[in-house]
């Protein structure tokens, strides 16, 4: 590519990472790299044996896991779990200073900071990192105002209705 542009898909509708992901694909179909970091999910989800069959050209690297939903940890949980992605932010930095691939997606980023587990400044500062001929997209509700100011696409997902309302769970292959 010859220029990367920042994307963000917000919002509270299903679809995030489904996007996120799609574009993934569609970047992988074109020959390029993927690299995809997953904050604040524990659980098996099918895109990680997805990724898996696609080989080196679609990585999938998940950190500050968590067994819990996010919103139901204690206090000192979420200090253990601050600390577990203090340490594991370098691999981040890592790929944006190496540019180890061609889109660099951070899934669930907006969660991480309103969790509080980075600040705004944080996730600020990786977005400015970001080599031009890199395409970044973050994911996650609420998107805070000073990384839509930074983003070339901003799409925000609008929930009109689910069936979830309804009762009915993640399902393998779709939602998980």
């Amino acid at each position: 590519m010859e220029k990367g542009y920042m994307q963000v898909y917000t919002g509270n509708g299903k679809g995030k990472t489904t996007a996120a992901l799609g574009l993934g694909l569609r970047a992988v179909g074109s020959g390029l790299k993927v690299i995809m970091f997953q904050f604040l999910k524990g659980l098996h989800s099918s895109e990680l044996d997805s990724a898996a069959l696609l080989g080196k050209r679609f990585q999938i690297i998940r950190l500050a896991e968590s067994g819990k939903f996010f919103g139901i940890l204690n206090d000192s949980e979420k200090i253990k779990l601050k600390g577990r992605l203090q340490g594991e932010l370098p691999q981040i930095r890592e790929v944006l200073c190496k540019q180890s691939c061609d889109v660099l997606i951070l899934d669930e980023i907006m969660a991480v900071i309103h969790g509080k587990l980075l600040t705004v400044e944080e996730v600020c500062s990786l977005i400015d990192s970001r080599p031009p001929v890199m395409e970044m997209v973050l994911t996650g509700r609420n998107a805070p105002q000073e990384i839509i100011a930074r983003a070339d696409l901003v799409t925000e997902m609008c929930s009109v209705k689910h069936y979830m309302d309804q009762g009915v769970m993640a399902r393998p292959g779709i939602e998980k």
